[in-house]
């Protein structure tokens, strides 16, 4: 149901009409605030637009003082969208406060440059709509240094089992609204100095999950504790309001020992662990429990692995080899079942000669650090209290220390990495209110699972799970590239990336869940996996293989020209993948161009850094001097050989080009415009994630529709907030008020951190007519004046409580629970629709009526 509320006014008519004001203009105002000054709203539920969910955000006024003025920057909501003209979107105008003075009416757009301003001015924005004034947002003053600081409090640093010491720095970030205010606050991850790759050795610091205000003040803390190891692979964590109360929660893998502290004005309050379900606790599983393995303990895993050889499902199938010395390939010397002593001559024989055998890297002996067994869980928190609302086991399971997913089988023993590759991200996949979807996989097997959450409980959606791949020999096999076991998702194993795309791929109003060589389907079925012939060159050429997994993906409207949506993926199966890059419609899985390049192509990247050609540009780290290296249009067309940075892309100018991110040699972001030809550094902060070079977050979380850059200081005493003061009459809403852009957002914490996309082309040559309006048509219901004799008890009546309109009688709201106002001589009625509607085509909203009528 749409969100329904009184709309707060100034009490007077604007001094001029939002559809009087001239394109482009900005003209001095004349009335002062009302007594009290600008009003705070309040929230209580979430926003309902044409039937989606939406976070009910406040005005997101940023203030920059540069250069001897104030760059001003607000947002426009999807609520108040009413239409579109060539020049932007329409509906509401705004007028500016400085200092309780009104300074300008703005109308073309949503920003302003005062050049009478300080760093002490304080402003405010008011909409205007239908020629009426509006209640304000809350106060802000100026960003002072050109950026905002957001103070941050570092976990302690630690030791390891093994004597390393370890320190904190701020890692990735996603946003949602806790408290329900409209303003956003902000869930930093803290990575320990010695965090790993799934494919790397030792132990690790815990992992920590802060939930801070933009002023910097505390909320909760999250300790995933020592059973989750931390690095870019294994804490996915999803922010949103899952249960519709107005209010985002906070929902991530856990495990035994996982704790959450609430703060109040900065200090610890109260701290709990999560719940153990009760089979777990009979079993004897307690939240002191260090499932963390040491190289002895390992050792032992793999005797326990031995001993049992007979009896796993695989073997007394038939489908393995009966002994472990035809599996590894050496003469057989012992009976089976093993005994104990048999069993660990075995383990001593892999560990200390096989595995170095097949390669110089494997190094079992040193084998500590992972957590390979012990219970895994899928926990919702309160995101503002941090309080744990329900935890569940987490499914997709890991079934093993990784032998059945491949970690075994290839030249590289890998315990751990195939098997402890998790992504998340939201989507809504009934089309109106955000699921979580957490996955589990994507060199091998592929596991995919969609909860909801109820206020109360978690519950699966659904589970798109491919099974393992088939192996003759766990020990030696190449299972990527294959389908797995089930009938049904087989299809989908090893077409999945380090990231995964929510969109409405098909059109049908629901989000799916593109996976990068496959997708989903919104009700978790398949909707393609995508294959293709191998070309001449490659591995073997005229056989069927699939896209593979890969690095980069980016799905949105990449070509307007073309109905629907594209995805432009790059792959690294090198010359068993038919494509090292390639753009495809994302609807079907089509191919629609691509080319071949015989090696891993880590990188891609998308953008409109052309705009003299239409659609976003795309290009990848093809190899120099094929057809498919250097910069390329939407449908392909090669523009030139030189080709911007690949880590990540920002919307930041004015004109609505994009800008690159990447980093210096002292890794501090560096923002570089090729179509303007400018460039500037983040001096003082860093990036993160080593060479992919990764923002902690670029999204659009203040201000007008464009990204802000969002990054920790070089000793991650802050994140810094960095807003762009360039000028623009682009005027779209809030992006996000888009629910692709959104649940985009919530995933690109994930792995490899991927851009997000608007479900419209977004470009310098946006076309407004095609940005989705929202707001519901209605037609407001004409006055009836009534005509006492006498003429000392007229009256206007209007429609009391109407749930599209708000009445104004002489730029007064009509709040009479009967609609009555009296007249006194002639007045003008003023119907102002509601946020989240808009007046149908047509329809009379204004109204000069007095008594005698």
């Amino acid at each position: 149901m749409m969100n329904r509320f009184t709309i707060p006014v100034r009490g007077a008519l604007a001094a001029l009409a939002v559809g009087c004001l001239a394109a482009g203009s900005v003209s001095p105002a004349l009335a002062a605030p009302s007594a009290g000054g600008p009003a705070a709203r309040e929230h209580a539920e979430p926003l309902t637009l044409s039937g989606t969910q939406l976070e009910d955000l406040d005005r997101g006024l940023v203030a920059v003082a540069a250069d001897d003025q104030v760059f001003l920057s607000w947002r426009l909501l999807a609520s108040e969208v009413r239409g579109a003209s060539a020049g932007g979107m329409t509906g509401t105008g705004f007028v500016v406060y400085r200092d309780g003075e009104r300074i300008a009416a703005v109308d073309s757009s949503t920003n302003y440059v005062d050049p009478g301003g300080t760093a002490e001015s304080r402003y405010a924005v008011a909409p205007v709509v239908n020629g009426v004034e509006l209640d304000a947002g809350e106060e802000a003053t100026a960003w002072g240094r050109g950026y905002h600081d957001l103070p941050l409090q570092k976990p302690a640093d630690g030791v390891t089992p093994a004597g390393e010491a370890y320190t904190y720095s701020a890692n990735d970030v996603s946003v949602g609204d806790v408290t329900g205010d409209g303003a956003y606050e902000y869930v930093v991850k803290w990575d320990p100095s010695n965090s790993k790759d799934v494919s790397q050795k030792g132990y690790t610091g815990n992992t920590y999950l802060d939930t801070y205000t933009l002023e910097g003040e505390l909320l909760n803390r999250i300790d995933l504790g020592v059973n989750i190891r931390s690095g870019a692979h294994y804490t996915q964590f999803l922010v949103q309001d899952f249960d519709g109360d107005g209010r985002s929660e906070i929902m991530v893998k856990t495990a035994p020992g996982t704790s959450s502290t609430t703060y109040d004005d900065g200090a610890a309050a109260s701290t709990s662990h999560v719940t153990l379900p009760e089979a777990d606790v009979a079993a004897g599983v307690g939240h002191g429990d260090d499932y963390r393995m040491s190289a002895a303990d390992y050792r032992e895993h793999v005797i326990d692995l031995f001993a049992a050889w007979h009896e796993h499902p695989e073997v007394a199938a038939g489908n393995w080899p009966a002994t472990l010395e035809e599996a590894l390939g050496i003469d057989a010397a012992h009976d089976y079942p093993l005994s104990r002593a048999d069993a660990t001559e075995l383990a001593d024989y892999f560990i200390d000669e096989y595995a170095p055998g097949r390669s110089g890297r494997n190094d079992l002996t040193t084998f500590e650090g992972f957590v390979i067994t012990g219970p895994e869980y899928l926990t919702v928190f309160d995101g503002e209290t941090g309080a744990e609302l329900d935890t569940v086991d987490y499914d997709p399971a890991r079934g093993d220390d990784g032998l059945l997913w491949g970690d075994y089988a290839m030249s590289r023993i890998e315990p751990g990495n195939r098997v402890d590759r998790f992504l998340a991200t939201t989507a809504y996949l009934d089309g109106e209110k955000p699921s979580a979807v957490f996955a589990r996989g994507y060199y091998t097997r592929t596991a995919v699972a969609a909860y909801d959450f109820d206020g109360e409980r978690l519950s699966q959606r659904w589970l798109a799970d491919s099974g393992h791949v088939p192996m003759d020999n766990p020990f030696d096999a190449a299972p990527h590239g294959s389908d797995g076991s089930d009938p049904v998702y087989g299809e989908i194993a090893s077409q999945g990336f380090h990231s995964m795309m929510p969109a409405d791929l098909d059109g049908d109003g629901r989000q799916e869940i593109f996976y990068g060589g496959a997708a989903l389907d919104d009700d978790g079925g398949v909707l393609y996996s995508t294959t293709d012939t191998l070309p001449a060159g490659s591995a073997a050429p005229g056989e069927t293989a699939k896209l593979g997994h890969g690095d980069a993906m980016h799905v949105g409207d990449l070509d307007p020209d073309r109905p629907g949506l594209e995805a432009w993926t790059v792959h690294e199966s090198g010359a068993w993948a038919p494509y090292g890059s390639v753009m495809r419609d994302a609807a079907t899985g089509d191919v629609l161009f691509g080319a071949y390049s015989g090696r891993d192509t880590g990188r891609g990247m998308v953008g409109d850094v052309d705009p003299n050609t239409p659609g976003l540009e795309v290009w990848a780290s093809m190899p120099g001097g094929t057809d498919a290296s250097g910069l390329l249009s939407a449908t392909g067309e090669h523009l030139g050989d030189e080709t911007p940075g690949t880590n990540a892309s920002i919307r930041f100018a004015g004109d609505g080009t994009t800008s690159i991110i990447g980093r210096d040699g002292d890794s501090q972001p560096v923002v570089r415009n090729t179509a303007a030809g400018t460039e500037w550094v983040a001096e003082g902060t860093r990036t993160n994630n080593g060479t992919k070079g990764n923002p902690s977050l670029v999204a659009d979380v203040l201000g007008d529709w464009r990204e802000e850059l969002i990054v920790p200081t070089e000793d991650s005493s802050a994140l810094r907030f960095y807003t762009s003061t360039d000028q623009t009459d682009i005027k779209l809403p809030t992006l996000m008020h888009d629910a692709q852009y959104r649940s985009q957002v919530s995933g690109q914490q994930t792995s490899y951190n991927q851009p997000a996309y608007p479900g419209y082309y977004l470009a310098s040559d946006v076309d407004y007519g095609d940005v989705p309006v929202l707001t519901e048509a209605a037609a407001p219901a004409a006055p009836k004046v009534k005509d006492r004799k006498g003429g000392e008890r007229d009256e206007v009546k209007v429609r009391a409580g109407h749930p599209a309109f708000t009445y104004f009688v002489d730029g007064e709201p009509v709040t009479s629970a009967n609609g009555k106002v009296a007249l006194e001589g002639d007045a003008v009625v003023v119907a102002i629709p509601n946020p989240g509607y808009r007046v149908e085509q047509g329809a009379q909203t204004r109204w000069e009526v007095g008594a005698g009528e």
